[in-house]
């Protein structure tokens, strides 16, 4: 059965998805920061702990090199470590700010996605889900039909309309696909949205697709996005 490593899965929506997949047969690889947090959360649905740091370029080879160690290398990988970033007026949005943001949301994608290539590269049917969001995308932040129009959240936006396009490059070379979860109900949106399990259909369909399954594709649970 596939072997499945999953970024910042100690709660919400990577924990929801760890927990899906581990029902569906997958070896399930909970990775997150903080180790009391993620040993408790793997225990808590069947799967392995890796410690992993997606900021760090030591933390993720030496994740890397666990999972070598005890699986020999996985057939997908979700990317699902992320960060809201500050909220509030433009004024108060600094350099810096940003800066944080995309250090976990884009580059800690490219940096754990550059390591874990080579062990993605031993199955036969490798796949990324990158988590991205509706944020990110321009046609939806501009319908007044949807709810992504009526917030204002630069940071957060602007990295996951990267994190989509990155996606579609990526698809150039191996099977990515990019997950909008939608307004779920997490400590990112305040408790407000549908229920994480509605959120991590999109990441779970994506995680399960087959060799002749799309990729470079901007999807929730309903279907394709615009960008």
């Amino acid at each position: 059965m596939p072997t499945t490593f999953i970024t910042g899965a100690n709660k919400s929506l990577g924990l929801e998805t760890a927990r899906r997949l581990v029902e569906a047969g997958h070896t399930v690889l909970v990775g997150a920061r903080d180790p009391e947090r993620g040993r408790a959360a793997a225990a808590s649905v069947g799967a392995r702990f890796v410690r992993i740091d997606v900021t760090d370029d030591a933390s993720v080879d030496a994740a890397v090199a666990d999972v070598a160690a005890h699986e020999g290398g996985i057939d997908i990988l979700i990317n699902n470590a992320g960060v809201l970033g500050r909220v509030g007026p433009v004024e108060e949005f600094t350099a810096a700010d940003m800066r944080e943001v995309l250090e976990v949301n884009v580059v800690g994608i490219v940096r754990v996605t550059h390591a874990f290539l080579p062990l993605l590269r031993t199955s036969p049917n490798p796949v990324i889900v990158n988590v991205s969001s509706g944020m990110g995308s321009f046609g939806l932040t501009q319908d007044p039909d949807r709810v992504e129009s009526r917030y204002a959240l630069p940071l957060y936006s602007a990295s996951k309309a990267a994190v989509t396009m990155l996606t579609t490059q990526y698809a150039k070379d191996i099977r990515v696909n990019a997950a909008d979860p939608g307004q779920t109900a997490t400590d990112f949106t305040g408790g407000v949205g549908h229920s994480v399990a509605e959120g991590a259909e999109s990441i779970v369909a994506l995680a399960t697709i087959g060799a002749d399954g799309p990729t470079g594709r901007f999807v929730d649970r309903s279907g394709e996005l615009p960008w």
